[in-house]
This record gives structure tokens, C-alpha cells and sequence, in this order.
């Protein structure tokens, strides 16, 4: 078992690694290409079909780049294909999903207390939600909205965000930023993948065949890469989104994953801007500083506006649990080995806030969580995480029997 737990570790880290090569990848050549599009320049000397023109330069050398809108009148000797970063940082990104949230979804993809309901049927409803996406993605594009990109756009957003809240209601605030990154993700890389890419090709199929393209083709594949540019910078944050628990293990962490997309549509439209050489819109960044203040205090938002109960006021409920004889033991076992995190200020690294707002620092507390305690940390392994704090055998059963001694006192 050492042995495969050590395995197991060094094949998540493989993973991620090649995640994250993939993706600066296909981000940079996403960023690359973007500037480059909006920055070409019409000049009457171009050949007959291009577009525009961009002289750049970079390592002591000078790039000179035209652009067909359609295509060249031949088809050039060597075409160099920019597809493979996107299709393998689909593809790692799963791998990295099936690995940590499948193969431990009972830790970090389950939440018993949003939604009980076993691995298995978590992980069919996690592959349901990205093949739904795409396809409802897909079927609104090709829908007369899709001829309103703006408006297409803004009913995208509408969908984005009805999915935040519906997958904060399935899983763990973890998981469920991680699944709406990987949510987005499957719709751009599947843009590449069955729209994009195909399309080139049939332009590409034309030209050999000594066909003229029909430019509806590039005006499709335009469009579905004007999608990807501004969901790019929300994905990067959904991915990293595990390391700051104050932005998905709070209550209003759906709406924080609704304000962190419209900060990406502001922070790229300045790049977009200033890239298409219209000026630099600094309103951009205020906008984008005032939602990142509004998302501080959502991650802190007073309890008037979130309906949580002081657990002092419910405490007299729970005296069965604070005056049952197993309770001195227990304090001192919750003490020892959970208030490193479920303090409020919890001195664990990497943790600033208690995981789901879970404070065990005094009687009344720990007996308002008796339950979960029994669950998490008695019946179960789930708390603490990895049995970081080496919880022992003895020590769950006296969990289990302060839990069951409590009820039943109560029943009798």
C-alpha cells in the first residue's frame, strides 16, 4: 500500500505537470495569435486575398506575417497546424480530473452536506455536465442567436453562471470550481477540435481541389475563437481556484465564479484594445479592481446576509452532547487534532479560512457539529484530510460512541 500511495502521489504530479506545459501552450499561442489578428495592418501593397500585414520583431530578428481572410490563391509548400496544445490540455486536464476528484471523490468531490449521494453517481453527473455543455454551447451558436455575437454572448454568460450555482449544489466548493473551469475548458477545446480545425480543412481540401473556399467557414471559426479569447483568463482562475479557500469554500462562491468571468471580459478587452491600437482603456482595470474588492467581501460577507446560526444560540439543543460523559475526552481529542484548521484563525498552512466555516474552539461549537464530527471524523476517514493529524482507530470509536452514547441518552 506504501507503495502505491507513493505511486499514486508521483502520477498526480505527472499529470499536473503536463497540464500545465500544455496549457502555457495553448494559452500563449492563444495570446500570440489574438494580439496578432487584431494588431494587422491594411496597406495597398498587399497580394491579391490578404487581409492585412504585421512586421514584428523578436530574438534580434524581424518577422514580416501576412493574413488571408479566406485563403491564398495555392496552397503553400509547408503549413504548420496550431492544434495539439489545445487537444492535450483537454486531454491532461481530464487526466488530472479522473486522478485527484475521481479516484478520491469521497474527499474532495463529495459534500454529504450538499448533496448525499455516492462516487459513482458523482462522477456520471460530473462526464454528464461537460458532454451537456458543449452540446447546448453548440446548439446556441448554430442558432439564429448565433448571429448576434454580442447577444450570444451575453445569454453564454447567463448559462456560465446558472451553471456556478448548479455545481456548487452537487459538490464540494473545491470541485465545483474545478468542474466549471473544466466546464469552459471542454467548450474551447471542443471549438478547436470540432469547429475550428474542421473548418480549416475544408479550406484547405478546396484549395488543393482548385475550389474557391467559402469564406463562411473562417467567419465561423471567428467567431468561436472570439469565444475562446475572453474565457481564457476565468479558466486559468478556475484552475488555480483550489489553492484559495476564501474564494470556493463560501456561501456566496457562485456568485464570486460569476464576477471572476466578467473580470476576464475586462482584462482582455484591454489587451484586445490596446493590441487593435485603440487607444489603452484604463476604465478597464478600475471595473476589474472594484469587482475583485466586491469578490473580498463576498468571501467574508457578514452572517446577517448569509442566515448562519451563532452556535452559541443553538447550543442549549445540543446539551445531550456537551454533558453525555464521553465529552471531556472528545474536546480534548477535537482540540488536539482539528483546531489547527476549524479555528477562526487557523494556523494550518495554506488554509485562512475554517473549511466550510466550521469553528471547533468551545463547547457549544464542537457540540453544533456533533454530527458531522460522527460522520467526517467517527464513521468515516473523510476528516481529516489524509489523516494529517494521525487521528487514531481508538480515537474514531470515541467519536463514534460520545455520537451514539449522546442520541440514545436523549431517546431513553
Amino acid at each position: 500500500m506504501y507503495e502505491y500511495a507513493i505511486a499514486w502521489e508521483w502520477l498526480a504530479f505527472a499529470a499536473r505537470w503536463f497540464h500545465v506545459v500544455t496549457a502555457i501552450a495553448w494559452i500563449g499561442s492563444s495570446f500570440y495569435f489574438i494580439a496578432l489578428d487584431l494588431g494587422l495592418v491594411k496597406r495597398p501593397h498587399l497580394p491579391p486575398g490578404a487581409y492585412g500585414e504585421e512586421w514584428q520583431v523578436h530574438g534580434g530578428g524581424f518577422y514580416h506575417i501576412q493574413k488571408y481572410l479566406v485563403a491564398p490563391a495555392q496552397m503553400p509548400e509547408h503549413l504548420t497546424w496550431f492544434k495539439y496544445e489545445s487537444y492535450f490540455t483537454w486531454i491532461s486536464g481530464f487526466l488530472m480530473l479522473c486522478i485527484v476528484y475521481y479516484g478520491g471523490a469521497d474527499l474532495f468531490l463529495i459534500d454529504r452536506h450538499v448533496l448525499d449521494i455516492s462516487p459513482s453517481v458523482a462522477i456520471l453527473i460530473s462526464l454528464a455536465s461537460l458532454a451537456l455543455g458543449w452540446i447546448v454551447y453548440d446548439l446556441l451558436c448554430k442558432s439564429p442567436l448565433g448571429k448576434n455575437t454580442w447577444g450570444l454572448m451575453a445569454v453564454l454568460y447567463v448559462v456560465l453562471v446558472v451553471m456556478a450555482w448548479g455545481y456548487t449544489q452537487l459538490f464540494t466548493g473545491r470541485a465545483a470550481f474545478l468542474h466549471l473551469g473544466a466546464f469552459t475548458a471542454t467548450i474551447m477545446s471542443a471549438n478547436v477540435f470540432m469547429i475550428i480545425i474542421p473548418n480549416q480543412k475544408i479550406v484547405v481540401a478546396d484549395l488543393i481541389a482548385g475550389r474557391t473556399p467559402d469564406p463562411k467557414y473562417g467567419q465561423i471559426a471567428k467567431q468561436r475563437s472570439l469565444h475562446n479569447n475572453y474565457l481564457t483568463l476565468p479558466v486559468i482562475f478556475f484552475m488555480l481556484s483550489n489553492h484559495y479557500p476564501l474564494a470556493f469554500g463560501t456561501q456566496f462562491n457562485w456568485v464570486i465564479a460569476a464576477l471572476v468571468f466578467l473580470m476576464g471580459v475586462t482584462i482582455r478587452h484591454w489587451f484586445n484594445t490596446t493590441h487593435a491600437r485603440k487607444g489603452r482603456p484604463t476604465w478597464t482595470w478600475i471595473v476589474t479592481v472594484v469587482l475583485f474588492i466586491l469578490i473580498m467581501w463576498l468571501s467574508s460577507v457578514p452572517k446577517l446576509l448569509t442566515g448562519e446560526t451563532d452556535a452559541a444560540a443553538v447550543a442549549p439543543a445540543f446539551q445531550k452532547f456537551t454533558g453525555d460523559p464521553h465529552f471531556p475526552a472528545v474536546k480534548q481529542l477535537v482540540s488536539a487534532r482539528c483546531s489547527m484548521c476549524h479555528a477562526s484563525e487557523p494556523v494550518y498552512e495554506g488554509i485562512v479560512r475554517p473549511p466550510k466555516g466550521v469553528v471547533l474552539e468551545n463547547d457549544a461549537e464542537i457540540a453544533a457539529h456533533a454530527r458531522e464530527i460522527y460522520i467526517q471524523a467517527g464513521r468515516s476517514h473523510a476528516m481529516p484530510p489524509g489523516n494529517i493529524t494521525d487521528v487514531t482507530p481508538d480515537e474514531r470509536r470515541l467519536l463514534v460512541a460520545w455520537f451514539e452514547s449522546a442520541v440514545e441518552g436523549k431517546k431513553r
